[in-house]
Parts: C-alpha cells; structure tokens; sequence
C-alpha cells in the first residue's frame, strides 16, 4: 500500500522505483510547489548499511548544485520512512527517450552529453563520482535542459566507507571496466559509463550485451565492442573515435577531465558544421549562381552564429583589395558572389587533398613510426602499423629491413590471435584459418564470459597438441601465454573464495556467541556484492540461509533481497 503523507509532504502519485526505494510526486503542506520525493523502502530501512548509504546519497546531493543536477530541498525522517524531498523534473528520462526514438541523431547526442559534462565536472568539482551513470538516471525537461540524478552508489574522494575491495558496484551495460574489477572508480570511470551512453543513443544498443550481468562484466574488462560506424556508416568519423575513446579499457586512455572533454565536443560541433559548409559550398559551385548561392550563404551565417563565414570574409577581402585599383574587368570578374564562392570551394577541396595525400616517408620513418605505435599497449592501432608502415617496408625493402621488421610484425600477429572474438558467441569454424586457431577462439570465449576452469582446461590440452608441430610454433608460444594468465585468474578467483569462506565462517561464529546484528550485516554484505555473481552463487545461498536461520534480534522482518 503506498502512503499517502511523508513528513510534511502530501504524496499525489508514485513516479518511479529503484533499488533503493520509490520515488512520489508530493505537495508541500505550506506550498502549491509540486517535489519530487524519494523514499528508502521499510525493508531496507531496518539495514543500517542501506541506511548509511541513503544518506550519503543526501550528503553527495547537499554539495550540489549545478543547473544540471537535480536540486535537493531538505530530508527527515518519518517513523521508519527515511526521506528527502527534491527538484521536480517535469519530463521524461533518457532511457524513456531512447526506447521511443531507438536511434538519435548525433548532433543531439553531443548536446545532450556536453549537459552531462557540466554535472559531472560539478560533482566532481566537489569530489564526487557518481560511479552508475546511465539513461535512466537523466532526466531531460520538455525545453530539453538534461539533469542528472540518483547519486545512491556515489563515491566521495579518499573516503573507504561502504567500499569494499573487490564488491562490484554500478550498472552492468555501463560500467567501467576498473569498476567490474572491483577497483577504485574515479573521475574517469564516469567518463566511460558516459561513453557507453553515448554509444547506445546512437547505435540503439550497448558496447556489450549478454544473458547475464556477470557474462556483461567479463566483457567489461576483457571484451572488444565493434565501432559505432559499423552500425551507422554516416556518422563523422571523429564522433566515432571520441566514443571510442571514452571506452578505452585503461582510464589513463580515455580524456583526462569533463572539461576537457566537453570541449572537445564542441569542436567536433564545430568542425562537422564547417566541414558541411564547405562541402555545400562546393556543391554549389556548378549551380546557378543566384538563388542557390544565396541559401548557401545564409547557412554559413547560422552555422557561425554572429561571425561572418569563409565567403563573406573572403568576398570583403576581395572587394577592398580591388577597390584600391580603377576596377575594369579584371574587378568585375572577382566581384561575382558565384566567382568567390567557386574559389572558397577550391581551396577547401585543395587543402582536403594536400592533408590526406601519402607524404612519402623514408625507410627509418616507416620503421620508427610503426615501432612507435607498437610500444604503446596492444590495441586496434598496432594493426595500422601493420597496414601503413610496417608492411609496405618490407614491400620497399625486405632484404634490409626483414630482421629489424619481422619481431614487430610477430607480435602484432600474436595480439591478433589472442585478442577476445567480438561478439558474446564463438567464431564459427569459417572465421578463422585453422582448426587450432578454432578452438583457441572458442578457450577465449569461455575465458571472456567467465568459465575460466574450462578455458584453461581447453588451453593446457591445446597446447600439448600443438608441442613439437614446428609450423604452428607461433601459436603454441600464443596459447602458452594466455594458458598462464588464465592460470592466475583462477588464483585470484581462488582467493576470493577463500575470502568469502573465512568471512561465513565468521558470521556463524558471532552468530553462534549471539551477536546476531553482526552476523546479519556480513551475509546482508555478501549478498549485496555478488548477488548477481554466478560463479559465487554457492556463497550467496549460504549468505540467505543464515539470514533465514537468524533472525533480526530486535524482531524485525529479513531486509535481504
């Protein structure tokens, strides 16, 4: 039954629920201004744990304010309804808009995420992470101002509290990959969780996708997404590579601040507008020059709002110029808009041409410019060393350069063979070019969705079959790498339940000496980390029965899930 009073607050109509409790629409009793109110469910209340981090979530909003983060008002509590009453935003979230539109246009994109730079820079300004960005925690108003809300898992700068090393915190689909790590969140996990919206805005979809949030996770911190272009060819290449940025798996990769980059979508804005302006402008060179011409103009003058555009600037310079002489001809001829304009477009198309054409490089380029790209981590780009310098090296001068040249290529050719298959499904047989290869795709997508006792049992026995096949050396050297990483995965999941065993052990031991409450925090803690952890299920079941077996002392319902 829901309430119909909280506090001073009259409740008009439930809009929304969460993990942490629901949301009402609400009236002031000394008001007509209509709030948004949230409130801590009762079983969740009766957890101290889910108390503390309820009023972290008010202390992270207190240090708010920003126009694009919802505003708190006030907070109190009510019997056993702890509350706080906040900013109202008429409107719908980013989610509700994604669903309805499935795909949206780039530009508004950009603009929405630039709105969210300025809420995180905000937060973290104040030494804030918000650490679960995602569209339905943006509420966008009808005149299309974008406000971020639900600070309920956000993390305040050196502070340890309600953090445990190794818990898994956020939403699966948006989640940064040191975050499904169980490590530290900072300012720029929150930039990779806005990456993962922008990618699913404009492709319909996210990064990663998969049956289970642990399948989703694995790919988090392992897994390769397939560009947005591949989805939506017509998307300006440097929107492409900003998102694919912002997904880098390291953080040091992704850009350094929101400032940073919500300037940086500027310029894309920017660059795109005066890209098409001269791609207009060109285009119209072969028209009429009258009506065309003039619709030209007047785009170029939008898209640089109070600042004249390429032609007027180039026209007036034109016009001064040969006001200075006795006109005639000559001043004539370049006193035609249609003239200008014809000559704005070949300057653009010859600067286009003189920046994309091959600059020739000499051998000791080719080499330390592939080199170069090839000592930095093992990513995408180490196949365009391969493609643009290191390859067409050896097609110059093999006899020269082979030595130096072959151990780069080896290693790129060993990142190809390991690199995880896209996808959430193996490659079929057709996908790669031998059967050893087959089945060393296969170990690695039981290693990307989290069976790792089976990948490393399908990697040890590929290995003793591809021992003593010298054709296939290069890829037994592959296998035996991955096979010890895989190896010490499987230690550090060893650890963890070796972790999670002493912490039950624990819990029954106060149980048994009668310090209930605590044993009760320890299995609510197990199940809140990895409830959702299919490889720790067996953990997560014993957590719940001694829930079940121990009551709350002071006689409270189980506020386990």
């Amino acid at each position: 039954m829901e309430p119909t009073r909280i506090g001073p607050y009259q409740i008009l109509e439930k809009i929304g629920s969460g993990g942490m409790g629901n949301v009402y629409l609400a009236k002031p009793d000394d008001s007509n201004r209509e709030v948004a109110v949230k409130v801590l469910t009762a079983s969740l209340a009766r957890e101290s744990g889910f108390v503390e981090r309820f009023n972290r979530e008010i202390d992270a909003m207190r240090k708010l304010k920003n126009p694009h983060i919802v505003e708190l008002y006030e907070n109190g509590v009510d019997g056993e309804n702890y509350y706080y009453a906040m900013e109202y935003v008429a409107g719908e979230t980013l989610l509700a808009l994604m669903r309805r539109d499935k795909r949206i246009p780039w530009k508004r994109t950009i603009e929405i995420a630039g709105q969210v730079c300025q809420a995180l820079k905000a937060a973290h300004d104040a030494g804030i992470i918000h650490r679960d960005l995602k569209p339905s925690n943006l509420l966008l108003t009808p005149e299309g101002v974008v406000k971020l809300t639900d600070f309920g898992v956000a993390q305040v700068f050196a502070t340890n509290r309600l953090t445990v090393t190794g818990g898994i915190i956020g939403t699966a689909e948006y989640m940064s990959p040191e975050q499904a790590q169980g490590r530290r969140a900072g300012k720029q996990s929150d930039l990779y969780s806005l990456g993962a919206v922008m990618y699913a805005m404009i492709t319909g979809r996210t990064p990663f996708s998969g049956s289970t949030a642990v399948e989703v996770i694995q790919k988090h911190k392992f897994g390769l997404f397939d560009r947005p272009r591949l989805y939506i060819p017509e998307l300006p290449e440097r929107v492409d590579e900003t998102i694919c940025r912002l997904l880098e798996k390291e953080p040091e990769k992704r850009f350094p601040d929101a400032l940073v980059l919500h300037r940086h979508l500027e310029q894309i804005v920017r660059l795109e507008d005066f890209a098409t302006l001269g791609a207009t402008l060109a285009g119209d060179s072969t028209a009429d020059p009258g009506a065309p011409t003039v619709a030209a103009t007047e785009r170029g003058r939008s898209a640089s709002h109070a600042h004249p555009g390429p032609a007027t600037i180039m026209q007036k310079l034109m016009r001064a110029e040969l006001a200075e002489g006795q006109g005639g001809p000559l001043a004539a001829f370049f006193n035609n808009t249609f003239v200008l304009v014809t000559l704005l477009a070949l300057v653009i198309l010859g600067g286009i041409w003189w920046f994309q054409r091959p600059h020739k490089l000499t051998p000791q380029q080719m080499f330390d410019q592939g080199a170069a790209i090839l000592a930095q981590d093992p990513g995408p780009e180490w196949f365009r060393a391969r493609r643009e310098f290191l390859d067409p090296l050896l097609e110059r001068d093999a006899e020269t350069w082979n030595d130096r040249v072959a151990p780069l290529l080896k290693k790129v050719d060993l990142y190809e063979l390991s690199r995880p298959a896209r996808g959430s499904r193996p490659l079929k047989s057709g996908g790669v070019k031998s059967e050893s290869e087959r089945q060393l795709q296969l170990a690695l997508y039981y290693r990307q969705i989290g069976d790792l006792p089976r990948a490393e049992r399908m990697l040890a026995a590929l290995n003793l079959l591809l021992a003593g096949d010298e054709r296939q050396a290069r890829l037994r050297e592959t296998t035996g790498r991955l096979l010890e990483e895989t190896r010490r995965q499987l230690v550090a999941a060893d650890d963890r339940d070796e972790w999670l065993k002493t912490a039950l052990e624990r819990a029954a031991a106060l149980a048994r000496d009668g310090s209930v409450g605590q044993a009760r925090e320890i299995w609510s803690s197990i199940i809140e980390l990895y409830g959702e952890d299919t490889t720790a299920q067996d953990f997560v079941r014993l957590a719940e029965d001694g829930l079940e077996a121990h009551p709350d002392p002071r006689g409270k319902a189980n506020g386990s899930r």
